[in-house]
């Protein structure tokens, strides 16, 4: 089964480079490309995708507001979306993440980390593994400070030793490795930690490492 993946972005020459790199791979498969969030928006709807790989500034309606609407806190079904910015558009990066991004790439990556992320996202996980995230992260942390809400649950110690790693953008695989677990306590470690901290997904619980001080 292919991976059935929206592109929204503004820029036909992008559109068109992302289809081409997407398509390309055997296991992916573009079903619509939007020019604006409102267009993604109702795409979405239309088609119901697998992934959007969404651009943060778009007209109508942009790139967050989009997430909002099928990724948000009150989405039942929300959408798994990978937004796409670059590096002047860092804060709008943070606002995506807020609204329900499963993680973002810079419009300079490759085939293969875009193939990584749009897997991550349909897998139900999210790609927060490139250096930039964790000190974006780290970054609005500390610049854009609130009261981070506090676990339901005390974390166990071992909770805490997975939480490190996946804040640092680690995947499941290699935190198994560093830890010398397996890949499925590596798992069952992170629901627990989603579940303890309201968390939808590993982005989430890494913005919450960097807001509470854990790295």
């Amino acid at each position: 089964m292919s991976i059935r993946v929206l592109i929204a972005d503004d820029q036909p020459i992008v559109r068109t480079g992302l289809t081409m790199l997407l398509d390309a791979q055997p296991d992916i498969e573009v079903i619509g490309a939007a020019a604006d969030g409102r267009e993604a928006v109702r795409l979405a709807l239309e088609l119901r995708p697998d992934v959007g790989l969404f651009d943060i500034r778009m007209p109508l309606m942009d790139g967050i507001e989009a997430t909002r609407r099928l990724a948000g806190p009150d989405v039942t079904d929300p959408l798994p979306i990978v937004v796409i910015t670059t590096f002047d558009l860092d804060e709008y990066v943070h606002g995506a993440l807020k609204a329900g991004a499963r993680g973002f790439l810079l419009k300079d990556a490759g085939p293969t980390l875009l193939t990584q992320a749009i897997h991550a996202a349909a897998d139900g996980d999210a790609l927060i593994a490139p250096s930039i995230t964790v000190r974006l992260l780290a970054a609005f942390a500390h610049t854009h400070p609130s009261a981070p809400r506090q676990p339901i649950e005390p974390l166990t110690a071992r909770e805490e030793e997975v939480l490190r790693p996946v804040a640092q953008g680690r995947t499941n695989g290699e935190i198994a490795t560093e830890l010398h677990i397996t890949v499925s306590t590596v798992k069952a470690h992170l629901a627990g930690l989603m579940r303890k901290l309201g968390a939808r997904n590993r982005v989430e619980v890494a913005m919450w490492a960097h807001e509470t001080g854990r790295l």
